[in-house]
């Protein structure tokens, strides 16, 4: 899905919101909150973020008019994430926009009844946030950022770019979870492709630089890249 499709879909679950909210927009004004994860100024952040608010004021909701809004963003930050996870429930907001997974716990420490919308969000069912993907239960429901089943077409990739290759290297940041499922995939579905797979932490850039060339050292290599927080 494109991303600007992407964001409208995720702008059209304010649609959650009674539908009858649009012939009583006069009774009160609607409040949202948004958190964002990844730092605010990223030039993609705010791409995203300015899709989401245009939709919403296509879907009939202007900002100042008939829905106040309060932004927080936590740049990955986890005890300020969890502040502004405090202060966006004190806001007593109708819904709370979760941009990335990060966000997601602190908001469920905060609060267990003001509806949740995540979006960039990996394994949201390992992660505890929601029961399953079909059912999600509770006060929180989202899109995924990517299905798991992927991990494995990397190293199809791989094989096809460079049949010669027998080794895999897997950069995966081992504190985050996303990266660890991807991991978990890529070894079940290394053995018919004749891959022998090697996990290379990259908790800091020091220790990917000693990884890779220690990796590097025996030929028909290649990598493959995992989900990280570490940039």
């Amino acid at each position: 899905m494109r991303r600007r499709d992407f964001i409208k879909a995720i702008a059209g679950s304010a649609a959650v919101w009674p539908l009858t909210a649009r012939a009583q927009q006069g009774d009160r004004t609607r409040r949202l909150g948004i958190i964002i994860g990844p730092a605010g100024e990223e030039s993609e952040t705010k791409e995203r973020i300015t899709a989401f608010l245009q939709e919403l004021k296509h879907l009939g909701w202007d900002e100042g008019r008939n829905v106040r809004i309060e932004m927080r963003a936590s740049a990955g930050n986890a005890s300020a994430a969890r502040k502004y996870a405090a202060e966006l429930v004190a806001f007593a907001p109708d819904v709370i926009l979760a941009v990335g997974g990060s966000t997601i716990a602190p908001l469920l420490e905060a609060t267990h009844t003001v509806p949740i919308v995540f979006t960039i969000t990996a394994d949201p069912v390992g992660n505890g946030y929601v029961d399953s993907l079909a059912r999600p239960g509770g006060n929180v429901t989202g899109f995924m950022s990517f299905d798991y089943s992927l991990s494995g077409k990397w190293l199809e990739l791989l094989k096809e770019i460079a049949p010669s290759v027998t080794r895999a290297g897997v950069l995966r940041d081992p504190a985050f979870p996303a990266g660890i499922g991807q991991l978990a995939v890529i070894q079940i579905l290394a053995p018919p492709l004749r891959l022998d797979v090697s996990a290379i932490n990259v908790r800091d850039a020091r220790e990917i630089e000693r990884g890779v060339a220690t990796f590097a050292r025996l030929a028909n290599g290649g990598l493959v890249v995992t989900a990280s927080l570490v940039r």
